[in-house]
């Protein structure tokens, strides 16, 4: 079944572009930006036909009371962590909900995701991580789930919240430990020299490594960052923000899903935003 899975999660190209709108799972009031109706917002993402979309267990009904069968796979969201405000709280968590592969199958989700989390100093927030990672990972192969691992190098949060570090030597012990911990799919942030990013695909030992979008940037740089991210061998994106916030989300969509799937340029992916 896992193979079943993974199959509605990649198209026919073999990438796989997943749509994120968990934030809200973490209690940030700069994440719901977009998504305050989050009816809407799911309707107008999956109306753009994403491979996936990246839901919480409380909204993931929503897409899949969608009717019809072309609606988007769910690759549901599976912890919660309270790292991404600035001050931080003074005790940090990332807690798993509960049994959540049972909750998985019950959804009919394609896939799971749960964060990998590398803070500084913050050591115990990083072994909840490995707890989180190690108790899902058995289920899944139970339950025939694909296990997608977000191995995260965290900045400090006082330089401002939800920053990536985006060290290459930083990221690249982090993705290995994901697939040796028996990843099925790796999500991983870009590194500063996205030129480099052969390397992230490299050390994932022939997992399919998917690129998280991170913060707001202009349609230039996303389309022409996710198009070089692509030609170095990533078999696809979880982009939320950058689609989530946009003037026009399915515009954008479709165009990340031309440069995902068919190799358009960033010319030819920007025509679906006019």
């Amino acid at each position: 079944m896992k193979s079943a899975r993974l199959n509605r999660l990649f198209g026919a190209s073999g990438n796989c572009f997943d749509v994120a709108i968990d934030h809200g799972m973490f209690n940030e009031r700069t994440f719901l930006a977009g998504i305050e109706d989050m009816k809407t917002a799911i309707k107008v993402i999956a109306d753009a036909s994403p491979d996936a979309i990246q839901l919480p267990p409380g909204t993931a009904p929503l897409l899949q009371a969608i009717p019809g069968k072309q609606r988007p796979a769910l690759v549901l969201r599976t912890d919660i962590a309270n790292i991404y405000g600035n001050p931080l709280p003074s005790a940090l968590f990332s807690e798993m909900i509960d049994r959540a592969v049972e909750q998985g199958v019950a959804l009919d989700a394609a896939c799971v995701v749960v964060n990998l989390l590398m803070l500084p100093d913050q050591p115990e927030v990083y072994r909840a991580c490995v707890r989180n990672v190690n108790s899902l990972k058995r289920e899944c192969e139970n339950y025939g789930m694909p296990l997608m691992v977000e191995p995260l190098v965290m900045q400090d949060n006082s330089k401002g919240a939800y920053m990536v570090d985006g060290t290459i030597d930083k990221i690249l012990p982090l993705v290995r430990q994901a697939a040796e911990l028996g990843a099925d799919i790796i999500k991983a942030d870009p590194c500063d020299n996205v030129q480099e990013y052969y390397r992230v695909v490299e050390i994932a030992q022939g997992l399919p490594v998917l690129v998280r979008g991170g913060g707001r940037v202009s349609d230039q740089e996303i389309l022409t960052r996710t198009k070089q991210l692509m030609e170095q061998g990533a078999r696809g994106i979880v982009y939320g923000r950058n689609v989530i916030q946009h003037n026009n989300p399915g515009g954008m969509t479709r165009a990340l899903m031309a440069i995902v799937h068919d190799k358009a340029s960033t010319e030819e992916a920007s025509r679906h935003l006019a």
